[in-house]
């Protein structure tokens, strides 16, 4: 009897064992595959960190090489006083009296060159410009925009919403675009002299008419023969003084 409990305590004693070291296999095992996935996380992290400290100074080379647009509008090597605005920054004082002449700070904007009336290169330098905001200045310091929809000879005579820029070598305070209000002063290419000359020899027939591009009014003074003379010596006084003026609202030239 003592020998088969013998027996089944060493067959017990055998299980545990082999049990035992099949769960310290599987941790063993378990243990590996979380360290790897945990690993893994961490080698891309550094992995990214790697290339973006590697292209860091690429992206910063290619910042500082980039020309601005501006670059393209400023004369290599010409006069700093004579650059236009957009290349170059000053320290403007709209204190300053108006209508007087005023000395203002300014400095070339990055990658514009510019020299001193010795040839020698600089960065720093003044200005002198009368104090005044641009929409203060001559007509002939800016640049508007024409339109071809406003009635030129009208009464009262019409005016219309334009856009104006100021010319490069102009400098004035305040914004260099702005709006204003001008007459309509376009013009489409007619001439009063040959108008005034049509009313007086061809007028009975409607040639002014039809040479101002008034169709209705034209075929009116022909079919009555210029309103038997009457109608023929008003349009004369008319066009002579300007009133009657192209169909399209233009200006004489």
């Amino acid at each position: 009897m003592a020998a088969r409990w013998w027996r089944r305590a060493v067959r017990g004693l055998c299980a545990a064992v082999l049990l035992l070291s099949q769960l310290s296999v599987l941790s063993g095992r378990v243990g590996s595959l979380m360290t790897t996935k945990l690993a893994q996380p961490q080698s891309t992290l550094a992995k990214s960190l790697t290339s973006t400290s590697t292209n860091a100074p690429y992206f910063k080379a290619l910042e500082s090489t980039e020309i601005p647009p501006y670059v393209t509008n400023c004369p290599s090597n010409g006069r700093c006083s004579r650059l236009p605005p957009d290349c170059m920054t000053c320290n403007t004082n709209y204190s300053c009296v108006y209508g007087k002449t005023a000395t203002f700070d300014c400095k070339v904007k990055p990658h514009v060159h510019c020299v001193d009336e010795n040839n020698h290169e600089q960065e720093n330098f003044t200005i002198n410009m009368t104090c005044q905001f641009c929409w203060q200045l001559a007509t002939s310091d800016y640049v508007c925009t024409n339109s071809t929809s406003c009635m030129t000879v009208s009464c009262p005579r019409q005016r219309y919403n334009a856009t104006c820029t100021v010319r490069d070598h102009i400098h004035c305070l305040g914004n260099r675009v702005f709006p204003k209000m001008l007459y309509c002063n376009w013009t489409g290419g007619y001439k009063w002299s040959t108008a005034l000359a049509l009313s007086i020899t061809l007028g009975g027939f409607g040639a002014d008419r039809f040479y101002l591009g008034q169709w209705r009014e034209g075929l009116g003074k022909l079919f009555s023969f210029g309103g038997l003379g009457i109608w023929t010596l008003i349009d004369v006084l008319l066009i002579g003084v300007g009133y009657v003026g192209p169909a399209d609202g233009s200006l004489y030239i």
